[in-house]
C-alpha cells in the first residue's frame, strides 16, 4: 500500500496526468463537431477534410512508443510537458491557419505533443502507485478521463464554435493545454529508469517514418485505393516498419524489446488496443456523421448521441478499484471486447426515418464496456513490462490503439462515403460498417482469449 505520506504527492501526479490525457482527447475530437464549417473555412475538399480528421492521430501514431521512450529514459515529467508545450503550439497554429494545408501540419504537430503527453500519464501513473487495487484504481481514472474527453470535446467545440467560429476551440485548447503545463511543472515529480539506455536513434526514426506513412496511406485511400500515392505511401510504410523490427532485433539498446511480444499479457493488450481502435473507436467516431447524413438530425443530435457512449465510457472505468479484487486483467480485456462486439451490432440495421434514440441502446452497451476496457488496457500496459520501460509499455499500447483506429476510420470511411450523401445509401453503408468494425472487436477477444496467462515481469512498487 502507498504510504500515507505520498498519497497527496500520487493523487497531485494522478490528477494532473489524467486531466492531460482529457485535453489530448479534447484535442483528438474536436473536427467531429466542426468539421462542416472548418472546411468551409480553409477551403477543404474532400480529401483534406479526410486528413482534418487523421491529422492528429498520424502525430499520435508517430510519437507515442519514442515519446515513451524518451520519457523513461531522460525524465516522464520533461516529456509529458515538452508534450503539452507542442500540443499548445499545434493549437495556436490551428487557430490560425489560412487554409487546409497548415490546419493539418497543426493536426499533426498536436498529435504529436499529445503522444508525449499520454505515453508519459501512464507512466508517471505507474511511478506514483504500485501494483494492486491502488494502480487499477488509478488506471481506472486514467481510463475515465479518455472518456471524459471524448465526452466534452465535442461539445465544447460546437459551443465555442455557435460563439466565435470554428477557430476559437483551438484556441481554448492552446490556453488550456498552457496551464496544464504550469500545473504539471509545479506538480509533478520527475521520474525515470535508473539506468537510461542510449538514444535508439535508428529505431526512433524508422517507426516514425513508417508509422507515418502507413497512416498516410490509409488516409490517401478514403478517396482511391489504387491512386499511385496511395500504394507508394503503404509500400514504403511497410518497408520502413520492417527495418525497423530488423534494427531492433540486432539493436544491444533497442526503444522496444521485441521479446515482450513473446509474453501473453504484453501481446494480449497490444491486439486488445488494436482491436479496440479498428473496432468501436472508429465506429462509435462516426456517430455525428451518420446522424446528420443518414437520420436527416442536426449537429447538436449527433454529439448528444456520441454522449451516450463517451459518457459511459468514462464512467465505468472507475470501477476498476471493485473490478480488479474479482475479474483478472486479461479477463476485463476479453469481456470488454465482447461487449463492444454486443454494442456495435445493436447499432446494425438502421433505415431512413429511424429517430436517434434507435442508436441508444447500443451505445450506451459499447461505452460500458469501452470504459472496462479502457482501464483493463492502461494497466496492462504499464504492469506488462519492466518496471523501468513503463511509459514506453504505454506507449507502444496506445500506438497500436491508433493505428488500429486508422485502419477502421478508413474502411467505415470508405463504406459511408459511398453513400455519396444519399441518405439510404449512407446508412447502407453504416450497416456494413457495423459488421466490418464488430468483427475486429469479436477477434480481439478471441486471440486474447487464447493467449495464455504468465507470470508477471517486475513492476513498480
Amino acid at each position: 500500500m502507498t504510504p500515507t505520506s505520498e498519497r497527496p504527492a500520487a493523487g497531485r501526479t494522478l490528477a494532473v496526468a489524467a486531466a492531460g490525457t482529457t485535453m489530448v482527447l479534447i484535442a483528438f475530437t474536436t473536427p467531429l463537431a466542426t468539421l462542416p464549417a472548418t472546411a468551409a473555412g480553409v477551403h477543404a475538399g474532400p480529401g483534406g477534410q479526410a486528413w482534418i480528421l487523421s491529422g492528429m492521430s498520424v502525430g499520435c501514431a508517430a510519437g507515442l512508443l519514442s515519446s515513451g521512450a524518451l520519457g523513461d529514459d531522460y525524465g516522464r515529467r520533461r516529456t509529458f510537458l515538452a508534450g503539452a508545450i507542442v500540443l499548445a503550439v499545434g493549437s495556436l497554429l490551428g487557430a490560425a491557419a489560412p487554409d487546409a494545408l497548415v490546419l493539418v501540419l497543426a493536426r499533426i504537430l498536436q498529435g504529436l505533443g499529445g503522444a508525449a503527453i499520454v505515453a508519459c500519464s501512464l507512466g508517471l501513473i505507474g511511478n506514483a502507485y504500485p501494483d494492486g487495487p491502488e494502480r487499477a484504481r488509478a488506471t481506472g481514472v486514467w481510463g475515465a478521463a479518455l472518456g471524459a474527453g471524448v465526452a466534452i470535446g465535442p461539445f465544447l467545440a460546437l459551443g465555442l464554435q455557435t460563439v466565435a467560429g470554428w477557430r476559437l476551440p483551438y484556441l481554448a485548447v492552446a490556453l488550456l493545454t498552457a496551464v496544464l503545463a504550469v500545473a504539471g511543472h509545479r506538480t509533478l515529480a520527475e521520474s525515470r529508469a535508473a539506468r537510461p539506455s542510449p538514444v535508439d536513434a535508428a529505431g526512433t526514426v524508422l517507426l516514425a517514418l513508417g508509422l507515418s506513412a502507413l497512416l498516410a496511406g490509409l488516409v490517401e485511400g478514403r478517396t482511391g485505393w489504387t491512386q499511385p500515392a496511395t500504394l507508394g505511401l503503404l509500400l514504403l510504410g511497410v518497408v520502413l516498419v520492417a527495418g525497423f523490427v530488423t534494427v531492433e532485433h540486432r539493436s544491444r539498446h533497442p526503444m522496444l524489446d521485441l521479446t515482450l511480444l513473446r509474453r501473453p499479457d504484453f501481446a494480449g493488450a497490444l491486439i486488445a488496443a488494436l482491436a479496440t481502435g479498428a473496432g468501436v473507436l472508429s465506429l462509435t467516431s462516426y456517430t455525428p456523421i451518420i446522424v446528420q447524413q443518414g437520420l436527416a438530425g442536426p449537429a447538436l443530435a449527433g454529439v448528444s448521441a456520441m454522449l451516450a457512449w463517451s459518457g459511459l465510457s468514462a464512467l465505468t472505468p472507475l470501477t476498476a478499484r471493485w473490478l480488479s479484487t474479482r475479474v483478472t486483467p486479461r479477463i476485463q480485456l476479453i469481456a470488454g471486447l465482447l461487449g463492444c462486439a454486443a454494442g456495435q451490432l445493436a447499432l446494425l440495421g438502421l433505415h431512413r426515418g429511424d429517430h436517434v434514440s434507435r442508436m441508444l441502446p447500443g451505445l450506451l452497451v459499447a461505452g460500458a464496456a469501452n470504459g472496462v476496457l479502457n482501464a483493463a488496457l492502461g494497466r496492462q500496459a504499464v504492469s506488462s513490462v519492466p518496471a523501468e520501460r513503463a511509459a514506453m509499455g504505454s506507449g507502444a499500447n496506445n500506438t497500436a490503439r491508433y493505428v488500429g483506429s486508422a485502419i477502421g476510420l478508413a474502411l467505415v470511411s470508405i463504406t459511408v462515403a459511398g453513400g455519396r450523401h444519399e441518405p439510404a445509401a449512407v446508412l447502407r453503408g453504416w450497416n456494413t460498417a457495423v459488421l466490418i468494425t464488430a468483427a475486429f472487436s469479436l477477434a480481439g477477444a478471441l486471440i486474447v482469449l487464447l493467449a495464455r496467462d504468465r507470470a508477471p515481469v517486475p513492476v513498480l512498487g
